[in-house]
């Protein structure tokens, strides 16, 4: 709890005196006002956020943590659990959909054993495991409360070591089959949503059994009675660990002014978890895409954070954050290589 509390009194506001010089900068850029779009804000919101009016996003890395979850036992994932241990080791290889992403962005991906069901020794993968997966929700706490806390550190320690090393932009992302169910249930507890208004198809769960999946949702939340104003409450009784990875992440970024891009539905309900234990969090962070996940818009909505993106994706795993790396370090060129009105001697 100490690391956590460390981080947490670290997040302070945005620096507002370079966000207003570099926005009268980009205003004064030979192009029409606001012509840019949303490169304009980006590249504000990351002076803002690192203090500098020439941000650089130039050393990218996106952490994927990887755990299973005791709700599978529910029938609520459509694929075999063991998916979670064979997707992690890939991520060495360097074959899933954020890896194959990732090399394009010239990225680095970081897969952690935060709690698979199963030993993982692989080289390449950080082994961080709190537990074997989490206890099934739909019968008691997902985890203790002290693991909870463990799983945000864990984010902390790794996305620190990370910070050290020079990375100035990191994304959140995860793996662990039927983790939608868990984020469905943060999404319902925090906007006091029925699941089943939350409750989506995953990967490729029948859309005939989504009744099924917002019932054990339903049950989890009715037996646990997660305190919608806790964030650690709520994430301990129906969250998970990779959950809590990519929170301490988010947490770990505001403390240490660099921005962190969050993907789409799962890395949102941990972004809701980043937010309800520090609010400031909520300025550091740069939403990705709007996942084609049911819940992600109202996750979204929650957090007060507009995504980029709009691509029909829902693979996880951090693609969508990192295919909007490209995007967010496009706004950092326009600010660097653009000329103002004045520099190319031109009166307006």
């Amino acid at each position: 709890m100490d690391l956590l509390n460390q981080t947490v009194k670290k997040i302070g506001k945005l620096d507002d005196e370079i966000m207003e010089k570099t926005r009268k900068r980009v205003d004064n850029l030979i192009k029409p006002i606001g012509s840019l779009g949303k490169l304009e804000d980006i590249v504000v919101k990351l002076s803002g956020i690192t203090k500098k009016p020439f941000p650089k996003v130039d050393n990218k890395a996106v952490i994927v943590f990887a755990a299973d979850h005791g709700v599978y036992e529910e029938g609520v994932a459509a694929y075999p659990q063991e998916v979670t241990v064979i997707q992690t080791l890939n991520f060495v290889k360097g074959v899933t959909g954020v890896c194959a992403l990732a090399k394009q962005a010239r990225a680095d991906v970081i897969p952690v054993d935060i709690g698979i069901k199963e030993d993982v020794k692989e080289e390449g993968i950080i082994n961080r495991k709190i537990k074997y997966g989490t206890d099934n929700m739909a019968k008691g706490p997902a985890m203790s409360r002290e693991e909870a806390i463990k799983s945000i550190e864990v984010g902390i320690e790794i996305a620190e070591k990370e910070i050290k090393k020079g990375r100035n932009l990191l994304a959140t992302g995860e793996m662990g089959i039927c983790n939608t169910t868990p984020s469905s249930a943060i999404v319902s507890v925090i906007g006091g949503y029925a699941p089943i208004e939350v409750t989506g198809k995953g990967a490729n769960y029948p859309e005939d059994k989504l009744l099924h999946k917002a019932s054990v949702i339903k049950r989890a939340i009715e037996i646990n009675k997660p305190d919608p104003e806790d964030g650690i409450d709520i994430l301990s009784k129906v969250g998970g660990l990779e959950i809590g990875g990519m929170a301490g992440v988010m947490l770990a970024g505001a403390a240490n002014r660099v921005p962190v891009v969050v993907d789409g539905f799962i890395s949102t309900a941990a972004a809701l978890i980043a937010y309800k234990i520090e609010p400031k969090v909520k300025d550091y962070l740069i939403p990705s895409h709007f996942s084609a996940e049911k819940g992600a818009i109202k996750g979204s909505k929650l957090l007060g954070l507009r995504p980029m993106l709009d691509m029909d994706m829902r693979l996880g795993e951090g693609s969508g954050a990192v295919l909007a790396f490209n995007i967010v370090e496009a706004a950092v060129y326009m600010n660097n290589e653009m000329i103002t009105f004045e520099e190319a001697g031109i009166n307006v």
